[in-house]
């Protein structure tokens, strides 16, 4: 497990550019926090370190949004609105499994709402500080046959 400090949004904006920067295409970032704890400010570090210049919004209302022109895929998903079961019919694995699209890195926010979860992802959590600030948390797991969990490039 990994803990970063994180004074404002830009603190987590660059935390986001280092992982982009370093991650390679079948990472999954599974992605937990209070409403406002700065996931989507992540998902657009992540975006930047990737080079895809478009503007990166949270897909709260379109579930899904795909931006194929950086260095690698970026799939940013928000599952906020929707229940475990609604999930399961998305047949997200073939974003993880690069099935029927190109394998890049896959960004889930309120990944609590995922009834399955990929063989190796990072979770990543998010916490407001009573000090002020966040809190970031970054633990890589691996729960299959996979060769091995994400490394953490931090």
């Amino acid at each position: 497990m990994t803990k970063f400090r994180l004074t404002d949004a830009q603190a987590t904006r660059s935390l986001g550019v280092r992982l982009g920067e370093s991650l390679r295409a079948g990472s999954v970032i599974l992605l937990e926090g209070d409403l406002g704890a700065g996931k989507t400010t992540l998902v657009q570090g992540i975006g930047a370190g990737l080079g895809i210049t478009d503007a990166i919004v949270s897909p709260t209302f379109t579930l899904i949004n795909e931006y194929p022109e950086g260095r690698i895929p970026l799939y940013h998903l928000d599952l906020y609105r929707l229940e475990p079961e609604a999930v399961a019919a998305l047949d997200l694995e073939s974003y993880w499994e690069g099935v029927e699209m190109p394998l890049g890195i896959v960004a889930i926010e309120w990944a609590d709402r995922l009834p399955y979860l990929p063989e190796s992802y990072l979770h990543l959590n998010l916490t407001y500080l009573s000090e002020g600030g966040r809190q970031a948390q970054l633990i890589s797991v691996s729960t299959g046959k996979s060769e091995a969990a994400i490394k953490l490039p931090l």
